[in-house]
């Protein structure tokens, strides 16, 4: 278990959850067709330009078609990956069957996180997705707050061997809940990741590779975000461009709510709040929304 982390107003509700995820796209229906059928979503509302899609009721991929946008020039922030927790490894497994089946070519590997285990693609406009299940919290294992993580041969095939059954393969996993386990980014370097998600945001660090890459949530989670430079290092903020359009955070209460619009004005951040939810952007132009019920 996590060693004590600070608490308090300066802190993310420990209750904080990862939300939809809101993708700008140029092919809403090719998109569409791809969360559905080779993801496994289901589509939850379709209304003019925007679709969403998710599991068991709850929204995980928001589409919306934006024609009048190109794709971000290469090295700019922006999304890395939008990890798709599920809450079985056969529910995974069935996950994973559908894009060897629907879509082999947009599958780009698989590791053993030590943490969880997890398959990688990249959807028909270049967002990459992470399809993972999480081992037990008390199987992890923190230093000095920091999470043990790792980057583990898993094999795809095995993994298929070990978990699919054929009630999976017929869709007996379909209406399983699943929910955005964390949102990974593109950033231009991870200092001033840190200044934003870390002091001014409340979330803990829960991992760093120096330079390279930051690991972030709330509630002792091994991560919520994350955020690294591998593809961006030097990025400025990102001008209109397809991909990454939001991302949404859950908070308990109002008043973890209001706490955090009073943190991020003080570290002099701009928050667009109308009553209901917050808005803001990182220092990337990569959109927030924060919401919390009773609010």
């Amino acid at each position: 278990m996590n060693e004590k982390l600070v608490t308090g107003t300066d802190k993310l509700a420990a209750d904080t959850a990862m939300s939809a995820v809101t993708l700008l796209v140029g092919d809403l229906d090719a998109m569409t067709a791809y969360y559905r059928d080779v993801v496994t979503l289901q589509v939850l509302d379709a209304a003019g330009e925007t679709v969403s899609l998710g599991r068991a009721g709850r929204p995980l991929v928001i589409l919306r078609r934006e024609p009048q946008l190109r794709h971000a020039t290469p090295g700019s922030a922006g999304l890395f990956h939008t990890a798709i927790l599920f809450e079985s490894q056969t529910a995974l497994a069935a996950a994973l069957y559908s894009v060897a089946r629907h879509a082999p070519g947009t599958f780009t590997g698989s590791a053993d996180h030590i943490v969880s285990q997890a398959f990688y693609a990249t959807d028909p406009e270049g967002n990459g997705i992470e399809l993972y299940w999480d081992r037990t919290r008390t199987e992890w294992s923190w230093t000095h707050g920091q999470i043990e993580m790792g980057t583990l041969a898993l094999d795809p095939n095995a993994f298929l061997s070990e978990h699919l059954t054929e009630a999976a393969v017929a869709g007996s996993t379909a209406q399983d809940a699943a929910s955005i386990g964390h949102v990974h980014l593109s950033v231009g370097d991870v200092a001033s990741a840190r200044a934003f998600y870390v002091d001014a945001l409340g979330f803990d660090e829960t991992a760093s590779m120096g330079n390279q890459a930051l690991f972030v949530s709330a509630g002792g989670y091994h991560h919520h975000m994350a955020m690294n430079v591998w593809n961006s290092r030097g990025a400025g903020p990102r001008m209109p461009a397809l991909g990454l359009g939001r991302v949404d955070l859950d908070l308990p209460d109002a008043d973890s709510l209001g706490a955090l619009a009073e943190r991020l004005a003080g570290h002099g951040i701009a928050v667009r709040d109308d009553g209901r939810t917050l808005m803001f952007d990182d220092p990337w132009n990569n959109a927030m929304l924060a919401t919390a019920p009773g609010r």
